[in-house]
């Protein structure tokens, strides 16, 4: 049996807005690394000519964390966009039009139900209850909800 937690169809279709901000914080991380390893200083002449020099050292491993580091955001991007790509397919799955708009209005738009309820020209109530009907259909459609990575 498998050891994933089961989860509701909201923690669900949360997920892609967890992965979107995880990247968001990683790419900024990335920036402020970027900016340190541009502003490591300049080559100090006046030292002793020595191949192993541990300036030349520091700045080679950043830049190699750097490296590995973007790599890792374009991995976490590619999760991302194959996440995205299932749940939109899982949500068109219900074949109805409004909770289509609703779940995709929300879960992949990342709109909140209130401006989701203003761009479906729907009474704010309304659009509350299709919500709930809607993570309901989704949670009976698709049995055993895990995460996606």
């Amino acid at each position: 049996m498998s050891d994933q937690k089961k989860l509701s169809a909201r923690e669900y279709l949360k997920q892609l807005e967890v992965l979107d901000m995880q990247i968001n914080d990683d790419i900024a991380t990335l920036s402020d690394m970027k900016m340190n390893v541009c502003s490591a200083g300049g080559i100090d002449y006046s030292r002793d000519k020595v191949q192993t020099s541990p300036v030349g050292d520091k700045l080679c491993k950043d830049v190699v964390r750097y490296t590995m580091f973007d790599q890792h955001i374009n991995e976490e991007i590619d999760q991302f966009v194959d996440a995205k790509k299932q749940i939109i397919k899982e949500i068109r799955g219900l074949r109805d039009k409004n909770m289509i708009q609703i779940l995709t209005k929300v879960y992949v738009q990342f709109k909140t139900v209130k401006v989701a309820s203003q761009e479906m020209k729907k009474s704010y109530s309304y659009t509350v209850e299709l919500h709930n009907k809607a993570l309901s259909a989704f949670e009976d459609t698709y049995k055993n909800l895990t995460y996606l990575t």
